[in-house]
This record gives structure tokens, C-alpha cells and sequence, in this order.
């Protein structure tokens, strides 16, 4: 620091001498010099040799730099001065050599046919690469950052010179120019060694630069020149200058290319960013640095006596206000080379100011808010979820996901979409805050992918699209996701929405895609199609299985009304829980039963491991699977209950505890040591016996679930008779299969269709043409051709609509025995009249995929003028009487020999005329709001959620949306999945999946045991309870002595119950329709109209003589002559009635024949030796067991069990 005029020196110089005009041993010949430098003070101790008079050095340290800048440029100028003049004269002697040539051709010629020497031979490539190219390359290499080297050297010079200029800042607070110590200063010896390291650097950039002149005069080399040689002139000199070291401060322009060098910018945004800032800032504290040195220096030629104290921090003030023009004046430039770089620097720093910070300000406000990266916490597992992120998915998906009925989800959810969301949307993440977040991004982008930590993730979910235009692009769209995911990180579970069942075949062209380990795709086609086929078999089922897989609240409601028991219902979902010790050995109908009679809870289906060595200890999933499985230990089972605390029970449960407990809620975990059970946790001998026959193939598990009504025989295990050399069944033996048939043999004019005899059939109307979306019709006849079903009990499927669109899905349907197509259109009531449309079982109305449309709300305009069509129709009752007569079967009601006391028969006889109304019929709706148009005369809210409404309740419409569940149910539970299309889709397993990827078709197989095996799955089923074996309990009974009844005398477990809408009323209503209730308690009161949905075992005697258990379609069974077994179900007492009707039945179908004998064969591709060619169908109806004075005019009703003719 400069001293002022009275004397004191700043900064610490009590250990330093002062020189002055006071000094007395000053020569006084000196006078004049003195008095110039009479305020000219330089700090020196008595250990330091320095200049005694105060003489300044600072132009040494200048004068350093200056020469060699200037001394540099000098010769590089005088080089390219004379390697121009020789270039020049070079030229001119070839100039010279080539006008000889010219006039000498034959002398060239001659010296061109010389041989060359050895020596000129070399020559050419030693010219080419010589030791300074080498040199030169390897230089270039080193400063390049190609290299992990380059990168390491480019990064530590920069690094060093921001700690050269921390030193500055650090010596900024020391007088300019003070004598020092080289050997005793700190600091100098670290900016010494920095400065002998640029010095190395500068030297490789010099030899791998390849215009000398341009690098002499780039900043980094000007900085280097102001900044290295000054440093060894200190050491030299002993002194310390400040001076120009504040231009290491300009190295912060390359602060954005040091970060993408090292992978941290990435993006254009970030990296202008970071050149704004950095230019900015470098410019700012350059110019600090300089009035810092002239302000504490004074002028030169003042002889330095106008300077002032002011820090380097006072000057970064002083020039940010004036940059900004604000211009406070506290603090302002006294000397005169300080006032003139404020003259230029208002100009360039107000520019640059007015520019650069308006748009720093403007990329910081445009980065994306949702742009930073997932912090992982410890111990909390997080997901990611992508794909169709949108107000309504988000809110769907949370619902269901964060639902209070799950054990403590102690998951974090993040979102990651491209887009960002909107208020909404954002309002929705706040509320779950604790638990969601977002980041904006793709996970096509592998950075985003790291950003959200993928690899770190418990599973990664992908949600489609379900209303976009194009199905197939949607899914491609998602399979790029899951394969952009896997090639991240190959180990990764994924969870994916499809739309079209085709699409999952690409899935399994991806390598690192395994199912076994946790990867799923939930098709959306496939499960809706296999609801509503579902439907078609049990009405109200599909309402039933997608309440079981959602999360919904309990809503409480006092009345007694039908809303109270649905809902009751409602509130029972599926969980997974192991079964406690005490269970082992005992058989999974004991289990079952002690679980619903003492836990309160219904065990539908477990874990199963097996130990024969065929099957691999593969596990499979039991549904209901009879006497001879024994629990092991630490078997899963499967649960319908309230919430996921009851069942913890099954867990808790100890024999020796909890025996005597009669109130379930008391039954939690127990201190004491269970003992174990002496039955062992293996197979029986039976069940091995039985693997070995029958169940050797890890498909033949009875797991695979349909509905029907053949006679449940305990311990049966005969199979039927088939001829092994004719192919009956697909190759997996799961469906009945055909040999492939052209679209025109099934083709059916209206004219024909009414001539052919159709009842207890499908009718499937559907909406679509040439450019219509395929809906995928396999997945839809694929669960009502399942093989568990005998073939006399195939309904015949029946399609009305567009003969183009249906064209486009027959290649996948060819090989579906009795399948027939109407050209027309669904809204025509005479097509309808044709199919004969009264008598079917179901009518399945679907979407045509118009999801194009702008208004939401017309999305369904033909679904639902199709379905008000349908229910407006009238159908004379006469007709179907004399054709329920011919084929042997009354209505209920029009019974003689019912008594006329029954109230129920008695009310039925009250109905003449059959309405569509009465039709079962269920609808499928894109859009959820348009449930509220099927029902006219219900009182559903608008803004009602699906399930509460009365057509959902009913089993009459369906929504893709219920499925959305799907998505969190086979995150917490991958089993759920498998569970559910066990249900669903009649047996569709991943080894099917990949037959169909190879060829889209089934593939017919010969009838084998290890094929047949597979037949033998458990089936759904609704049990008429008034009359057959149950009808004592239909009036009045318990639900719970029916559960234990059917399970202890049929393996039967009953699951739900299909009531009338007005039954809870006890007195006759003219309304027909029911609703579902869930798992019912115990001592629920059960009504003799009552259907109960129930798992029923394999009958292996039903396709040999229909001996069947009651149920909604074509429910009987055989008398005692026709079965010997001693397990079989009495027969009713209308078996008279059945012999009496026989003969007239055989006359009647004998002139039926007589009359179509000429008329087309709809479904010639019935198996030539299974069953005899019949014209007659067997009267099949669901929709008749919906209620006892509903029923159509061939079979209206469940009927009871009685004895019917033998079909093969």
C-alpha cells in the first residue's frame, strides 16, 4: 500500500522501516529527489534485503511481461518473415526447373527412366511424419481432453488458476508492492509452483498449436504472460507486486467447457447458462482487479500521490453499480487512469450488463422446474412411473396405489413425462407431496433415466394411453419405453400397460424381458375381452372380479337398501398373505373352511409347490383345489377380505392360542412356540399318484378358472374316452380347437339365421369397419372355448356387424368351433330378430374405437343406441314356450306340477310377453360418464364414480378404466396378475403366448393325458338356490351353513351371491334386475331367488352324460340310474315330468330335422366321432337365472336338477 502525506503506513507496517524527508541520513544532495518521493513508501523488514530509499520496482514486473510478450511476437513474426521469403524463392526455382522441362522433354524423359537411389527413396516418407509431428501430435493429445489424461491435465490447470487467483484475493488485502521472503512466504511459494506448472502447459500448448502468431495472442497466452514472468521476478527481487495477477480471473471463461469435459452440462440451455455467468462474472472481477491496482497505485506520472485505500471487494462494488447505472458515488475512481477505464467500461459494461442479465434471468426462469434429480432415501423403496401421464391416469393410479387399506405403503412415486404438468396435475403432486414426485424428462433419454435413478428403483410402471386414435402406435410407443429401460438397466421390473394383445409377442423379442422374474404386461384387450366374456358365462361376474382387484373405501349406509349390501361387497379386495404353521397338513377345503368360519376370511387359492420331479418344484397357483393338496409350510394363499390387517390373522393364527377365540379381532401374534404338526408338509401319496397320471405338466394345474354346470363328483378323476388320433383340442390342451375354415362357410344371411334354431347362444354386436382398430375378438371366444368345458356345452357365438372389419379379425378366430357371422349392422332390429336375439344368453355389445372423436361423450353414441334398441324391443312369450316344450324344458312358473301355493312360481305366471328389457345384455363404454344413459330409470349422479353406479352394480356395463387397478395390484402382488387371467381369459399362459407369437393361431394337438390333464381346472359357476340340493337353505338359510355345505359335501366354494335388486323389499317387484354382492358374512340371510357365484371342480363324467349341477345356463343332472357314484346329487322331484316329455320331445326334433334337413350347417366343424350332428342346441341362458319371473321363451330360468336326455 501507498503511505498518505502524514506519514502512517497501512497494512502492518509497524515491523517495517519508513523512508522520508524526516530521514536524517538522507544525502542532502538528494533533496530534490526525495521531495518527489517524499510520500513514496515501501514496506521492508530488516531480515528482508530490500531498496532502503523506497524505490518502487513495479516497472520490472511490467517490463518482464512486456519483453516477453513482445520478444515472443518478435520472432514468431521474423520466422514467418523468413520462411515466406524462402517459400518465395523455393517457388521461384521450381518456376525455373519447370520452364526447362518445357524446353527439354527429351532430357526429362531420360532422367525420369533413371533409377533412384535408395536414398531418394526415403526421402518422401521421412518428409512425411517426422519427430516434430510426432512431438506436435502427442502435445495435442495432452491438452485435447480426448483422452482421460487430457481431460485430467485440462481440469487440473483450471483448477489450479482459480487457486491462483484465490491467492490473489487473499494478497489483495496486502500493501501493492512490499518486500517479501521468498523462503518465508506462504503464498509465494504456492503461486510459485502454480506458475511453474502454466509455464509446462503453456509450453505443450505452444507445440501443439499449428498458428504460432494466433496463439501468441489468445487470452490464455496474454494471461500467462501478465502472470508467470512476474513471479519469477519476485523471486529474484525479493519484492512482491500485485500488479496484473487479477487476470487469471479471465480462465473462468472456460468454466462451461471444464463441466461438459467432465459430463455435468449436457444440455444447450445449461451450457449458455453457464458461458453468460462465466463471461459475466470473469469480465466483472477483471475490471475489479485493475481499478483495484491504479486506485492503490495512483498515476505514474503524479508521481502516484493521488491514490486512495480502497480493498479489491470495495472496487467489485464500485464497478457492479456502475454497471447497473446506478452510480451511489460513496465510492468512485480518483485517479486518472482509473476515470478513464470507468469511460470505457460504462460503455462495454453497460452493454453487457443490459444484455447478458436480462437473458441469464430469462434461462434461469425457463429451466425446467421439474429438471433436478431423484434423491434416493434410505431404507424407502421408490418406482418410477411413466408412459400416459395425465390428470386423470396420475389420479387414478394414486387412488389406487396410496390406498389406506394397503399395509403401509412405504414406497416413493416418481413421475417422469416430458411434458410438464399442468396446474392440476401439479396441485395433485402438492397433495401427495410426501409421498409423489416429478421429474421432467424421458426415458428414452438415458440422463433422465440416471436422473430419476432407475437403477435403484423397485420397478419401473408404464401407463398407456386407452382412448388414443391409434392402438398399435400407442403400443409401439410403450415397447420403445420398456426397451430404452431395459438396455439402461437390463435387471429392472417392469410393469406395462398394452393395448392390443398382438403387440405383447414384440415383448418377448426383447432379451433382457423375463416374466419369471417380475416383468408383466397387462394387456388391456385381452382382460376387458375376457371380463366380458366372463360375463357371458355368469352374469355379473366381470362387476365382481373388478371390484375384488381395486382398492375401494367402505362407505357406510344405514338404509336398507340394495346400496348397502353392494357396497358391503365392494369394500373386499384381494390380498396375499402366508399361512401360518398351524395350517400344515391339512387339506385346503379344511383350511378354507376354518379360515371363513373362525378368521372371517375367504381363501380362494394358494401357492403351491411341488416336489415332483417332472414339474421342477415349480410353483403354481391352486385355485380351489380340492381334498387331495395338503398345506406345506409357508404357502401363500390368496384372500378376499376388508383391508389387509385381517389378513394378517391367517399368519397369526395358532391352534393352541387362538382355538378357543371366537372373536376374530382378537387373533394377533402370540409369544409362545407353535408346535409342529406331525403331518408331514409334502404331498400325500395320493396327490403324488395323481401328478404322476394325470398332472405332470406344469399346466395341468387346476388354475385355470370358467363357469359351467357340469355334476361335481368329489374325488373323480375318470376321464373321458377320446380318440387320440383326432385333434379336438389346441396343442397346449387348454381350448377347443378346429381345423381352420373359410370366412364364407360361416357367413349366415339374415334369411338363414332365422331359419336355424339358435338359443342359449352369444350374440356379439360390435361397431366398426374397413379402418376401425382391431378390438382383438380371440381374446373374447377364447375364454368361452376353454377346454374345461365339454363340447355340447360350447354356446355358440354369433357376430353381428361389418363383414369387412369381421374379415380383418377372422385369421385369428378360423380355428373356434360353432362361430357364425351375421353381415348387418346392430341397430337394425331385424338382424337382432334374426339371431333369435330373445333367446340368447348374452348379448355383448362393443365399442367400435372411434376414439377420435372430440366430444368424449360421443364415443359411445352406438354402444348405447344399440343397447336403449335392444331393451325397447318386444318378443311374443307363445313362441318361445312351444320351443321350450319341443326341446323338453318348461318355464318355471308355467309349471303344472309346481305347486300353487309358491309364491315364486305364482308371480311368474304373471308375465305373457317378453321385453328386450329382460335381455341380458352388457355394454362395453370408453367413456365412464356415459353409464348414466344405459338405465332410464335409475338415479345415478352424473358425476357418480362407476362403480356406485346401477348399471356397473348390475354386471350390465363395463369400462376399460376399472383395469387401471391392475397396475398397482401387480406391483404389490406379481401372483395378482397370474390370478386374475386365470380367471379371465380360460387359460392363457405365457407358454401360449409364445405359440401364438410364432404362428397367431392356435395349433391344433392330438388328445393326449398330459393334454387332457389339462381340462381338469376349476370353473366358475352360479348355483340356482330355488330348488336342487341347496333349496333348503335358499329360504331363510345362513350363508355361512351354505358355504360349509357346498365346500364339505362338493368341494364347492361359494364366493358371492347375485340378488335381485328388490329382494331385500320381501315382496314381489315387477324389477328384473340384480346386482353383485362380495363375500357376504356369515349370517347373511339368504332369498330362494338368489344365484351364488361359486368355484366348482372338473367333472370328467358330464361329456358322457349330461349330469350337471344346477347353474344359469342349462343347469341338471342325471338321475340315479344314469350315475353310480354315491357323491352324486339327488335328483328333484320333476324327474317324472323329464320321462313323461320325452317322447314327445324325440318326435318333435325328429320333424324339425325333417324340415331343415336342406338348411346351411352353421357349425359343421362339430368333431365327427365326439358327438352326434344335432341341429337342436341345447337351451343355455344366463340372463333367465337372473330372476325367477324373468326367463325367455327356450330357457329363461335356472332351472332345477333334473333328469335330461343324453347327448353322447
Amino acid at each position: 500500500m501507498l503511505a498518505e502525506a502524514d506519514g502512517t503506513v497501512p497494512h502492518g507496517s509497524d515491523s517495517s522501516m519508513r523512508t522520508s524527508n524526516i530521514n536524517n541520513n538522507i544525502n542532502p544532495d538528494s533533496s530534490i529527489l526525495i521531495s518527489r518521493m517524499a510520500d513514496v513508501v515501501i514496506p521492508y523488514s530488516s531480515e528482508v534485503p530490500c531498496d532502503n530509499n523506497g524505490q518502487r520496482m513495479w516497472w520490472a514486473f511490467l517490463a518482464s511481461s512486456m519483453v516477453t510478450f513482445f520478444g515472443g511476437l518478435f520472432i514468431i513474426l521474423l520466422w514467418r518473415t523468413l520462411k515466406y521469403l524462402w517459400t518465395v524463392c523455393c517457388h521461384c526455382n521450381i518456376k525455373h526447373k519447370e520452364a526447362q522441362k518445357v524446353n527439354n522433354p527429351a532430357n526429362n524423359q531420360a532422367a525420369d527412366r533413371a533409377p533412384k537411389g535408395p536414398d531418394e527413396k526415403e526421402e518422401a516418407p521421412a518428409n512425411e511424419v517426422g519427430w516434430m509431428t510426432s512431438v506436435k501430435d502427442w502435445a495435442g493429445v495432452m491438452i485435447s481432453a480426448q483422452t482421460l489424461t487430457g481431460r485430467v491435465l485440462v481440469v487440473l490447470v483450471f483448477a489450479l488458476s482459480i487457486g491462483a487467483l484465490g491467492i490473489y484475493f487473499i494478497d489483495s488485502s496486502d500493501p501493492i508492492e512490499s518486500c517479501q521472503n521468498f523462503y518465508k512466504d506462504f503464498t509465494l511459494q504456492i503461486d510459485m509452483a502454480f506458475n511453474v506448472f502454466f509455464l509446462l502447459y503453456f509450453g505443450l500448448r505452444f507445440i501443439a498449436a499449428n498458428d504460432k502468431l494466433w496463439f501468441w495472442l489468445e487470452v490464455n497466452s496474454v494471461v500467462d504472460f501478465f502472470t508467470v514472468p512476474p513471479v519469477f521476478v519476485s523471486v529474484y527481487l525479493n519484492r512482491s507486486w500485485l500488479g496484473l495477477r487479477f487476470l487469471r480471473a479471465l480462465r473462468l471463461i472456460q468454466f462451461s467447457e471444464i463441466l461438459q469435459f467432465l459430463n455435468i452440462l449436457k444440455t444447450s440451455n445449461s451450457i449458455k447458462l453457464v458461458n453468460l455467468c462465466s463471461i459475466f462474472i470473469s469480465t466483472w472481477l477483471t475490471a475489479a482487479g485493475f481499478i483495484h491496482l491504479v486506485e492503490n497505485s495512483g498515476d505514474p506520472w503524479e508521481n502516484f500521490q493521488n491514490s486512495q485505500s480502497l480493498s479489491y471487494w470495495e472496487c467489485v462494488y464500485l464497478l457492479m453499480v456502475t454497471m447497473s447505472t446506478v452510480g451511489y458515488g460513496d465510492v468512485y475512481a480518483r485517479t486518472t487512469l482509473g476515470r478513464l477505464f470507468m469511460v470505457f467500461f460504462i460503455l462495454g459494461g453497460l452493454a453487457m450488463f443490459a444484455s447478458y442479465v436480462p437473458e441469464i434471468i430469462e434461462l434461469i426462469g425457463n429451466r425446467k422446474k421439474y429438471g433436478g434429480s431423484y434423491s434416493a432415501v434410505n431404507g424407502r423403496k421408490h418406482i418410477v412411473v411413466c408412459g400416459h401421464i395425465t390428470l386423470e391416469s396420475v389420479s387414478n393410479f394414486l387412488k389406487d396405489f396410496l390406498h389406506k387399506d394397503r399395509d403401509d405403503v412405504n414406497v416413493e412415486i416418481v413421475f417422469l413425462h416430458n411434458i410438464s404438468p399442468n396446474l392440476e396435475l401439479e396441485a395433485l403432486f402438492k397433495r401427495h407431496f410426501t409421498q409423489v414426485e416429478f421429474y421432467q424428462g424421458s426415458v428414452l433419454n438415458p440422463h433422465d433415466l440416471a436422473r430419476v435413478k432407475i437403477e435403484s428403483a423397485d420397478a419401473c410402471l408404464i401407463l398407456a394411453n386407452k382412448y388414443c386414435a391409434d392402438p398399435d402406435a400407442e403400443d409401439a410407443s410403450n415397447i420403445m419405453r420398456v426397451i430404452s429401460i431395459k438396455n439402461y438397466h437390463p435387471k429392472i421390473r417392469i410393469i406395462t400397460q398394452m393395448l392390443q394383445y398382438h403387440n405383447k409377442a414384440h415383448l418377448l423379442n426383447i432379451p433382457s424381458w423375463n416374466w419369471k422374474e417380475g416383468d408383466d404386461a397387462i394387456c388391456l384387450a385381452e382382460l376387458k375381452a375376457g371380463f366380458i366374456a366372463q360375463s357371458c358365462l355368469a352374469q355379473g361376474l366381470s362387476t365382481m372380479l373388478a371390484n375384488l382387484f381395486s382398492m375401494r373405501s367402505f362407505i357406510e349406509i344405514e338404509e336398507d337398501t340394495w346400496q348397502k349390501y353392494y357396497l358391503e361387497g365392494v369394500a373386499n379386495e384381494m390380498y396375499t398373505e402366508y399361512l401360518s404353521s398351524a395350517f400344515v397338513g391339512l387339506s385346503f377345503p379344511m383350511v378354507c373352511e376354518l379360515c371363513y368360519v373362525k378368521l372371517k376370511l375367504l381363501l380362494i387359492a394358494i401357492e403351491f409347490k411341488s416336489e415332483q420331479r417332472e414339474s421342477r418344484s415349480r410353483k403354481r397357483i391352486l385355485i380351489n383345489p380340492g381334498n387331495h393338496v395338503k398345506l406345506q409350510e409357508g404357502t401363500l394363499g390368496f384372500f378376499i377380505a376388508s383391508d389387509a390387517k385381517e389378513v394378517k390373522r391367517a399368519f397369526f393364527y395358532c391352534k393352541a392360542c387362538h382355538d378357543d377365540i371366537t372373536d376374530p379381532k382378537r387373533i394377533k401374534k402370540c409369544g409362545c412356540k407353535r408346535l409342529e404338526d406331525e403331518h408331514p408338509s409334502t404331498l400325500s401319496p395320493k396327490k403324488k399318484q395323481r401328478n404322476g397320471g394325470m398332472r405332470n405338466s406344469p399346466n395341468c394345474s387346476p388354475k385355470m378358472m370358467s363357469r359351467h354346470d357340469p355334476l361335481l363328483i368329489p374325488g373323480n378323476e375318470q376321464i373321458e374316452n377320446m380318440d387320440m388320433n383326432v385333434k379336438r383340442y389346441d396343442s397346449t390342451g387348454m381350448f377347443h380347437w378346429c381345423p381352420s375354415k373359410d370366412i364364407e362357410k360361416v357367413i349366415l344371411t339374415r334369411s338363414e339365421a332365422s331359419m336355424t334354431v339358435l338359443s342359449g347362444h352369444v350374440v356379439v354386436c360390435i361397431f366398426g369397419d374397413v379402418t376401425s382398430a382391431l378390438v382383438g375378438l380371440r381374446n373374447l371366444v377364447m375364454p368361452l372355448r376353454a377346454s374345461n368345458f365339454h363340447y355340447h356345452e360350447l354356446k355358440p357365438i354369433v357376430f353381428v356387424g361389418s363383414l369387412d372389419y369381421l374379415r380383418r379379425e377372422w385369421e385369428t378366430l378360423h380355428n373356434f368351433p360353432k362361430v357364425s357371422i351375421l353381415p348387418g349392422t346392430p341397430l337394425s332390429r331385424a338382424d337382432l330378430r334374426a339371431v333369435n336375439i330373445n333367446l340368447c344368453d348374452m348379448c355383448v355389445i362393443l365399442s367400435a374405437n372411434q376414439n377420435n372423436i372430440e366430444d368424449a361423450s360421443l364415443q359411445d353414441k352406438e354402444c348405447i343406441l344399440a343397447t336403449l334398441n335392444i331393451k325397447s324391443m318386444q318378443f311374443d312369450d307363445s313362441i318361445g314356450v312351444l320351443q321350450a316344450n319341443s326341446q323338453g324344458f318348461t318355464p318355471p312358473g308355467m309349471d303344472r306340477s309346481s305347486p300353487d301355493s309358491s309364491p315364486v312360481h305364482g308371480f311368474v305366471r304373471q308375465a305373457s310377453v317378453t321385453t328386450g328389457s329382460n335381455i341380458p345384455i352388457i355394454t362395453e363404454l370408453v367413456n365412464d360418464s356415459n353409464v348414466q344413459f344405459l338405465d332410464q330409470d335409475d338415479d345415478d349422479d352424473p358425476d357418480t364414480e362407476l362403480y356406485l353406479t346401477q348399471p356397473f352394480a348390475c354386471g350390465t356395463a363395463f369400462a376399460v378404466s376399472v383395469l387401471d387397478s391392475l397396475m398397482s395390484a401387480t406391483y404389490f402382488n406379481d401372483n395378482i396378475l397370474t390370478l386374475i387371467r386365470t380367471l379371465v381369459t380360460g387359460g392363457a399362459t405365457p407358454e401360449l403366448e409364445g405359440l401364438l407369437a410364432e404362428e397367431n393361431a392356435l395349433r391344433g394337438g392330438y388328445s393326449t393325458p398330459q393334454t387332457l390333464a389339462n381340462r381338469d381346472r376349476c370353473r366358475v359357476a352360479q348355483l340356482a338356490l330355488y330348488d336342487g340340493p341347496f333349496a333348503d337353505l335358499g329360504d331363510g338359510g345362513c350363508y355361512g351353513d351354505l358355504f360349509c355345505k357346498a365346500l364339505k359335501t362338493y368341494n364347492m366354494l361359494c364366493f358371492g351371491i347375485y340378488r335381485l335388486r328388490d329382494a331385500h323389499l320381501g315382496a314381489p317387484s315387477q324389477c328384473t334386475k340384480r346386482y353383485v354382492i362380495t363375500n357376504p358374512p356369515y349370517e347373511f340371510e339368504l332369498v330362494p331367488t338368489d344365484l351364488i357365484f361359486c368355484l366348482m371342480q372338473f367333472d370328467h363324467n358330464a361329456g358322457q352324460s349330461r349330469t350337471s349341477l344346477s347353474h344359469s345356463s342349462h343347469s341338471s343332472h342325471s338321475s340315479s340310474k344314469k350315475s353310480s357314484s354315491v357323491h352324486s346329487i339327488p335328483p328333484s322331484n320333476r324327474q317324472n315330468r323329464s320321462s313323461k316329455t320325452r317322447e314327445s320331445r324325440e318326435k318333435q326334433n325328429a320333424t324339425r330335422m325333417n324340415r331343415m334337413g336342406q338348411e346351411k350347417k352353421w357349425f359343421t366343424d362339430e368333431p365327427e366321432n365326439a358327438y352326434p350332428r344335432n341341429i337342436q342346441i341345447k337351451p343355455m341362458s344366463t340372463h333367465m337365472a337372473n330372476q325367477v319371473n324373468q326367463y325367455k321363451s327356450t330357457s329363461s330360468l335356472i332351472p332345477p336338477i333334473r333328469e335330461v336326455e343324453d347327448e353322447c
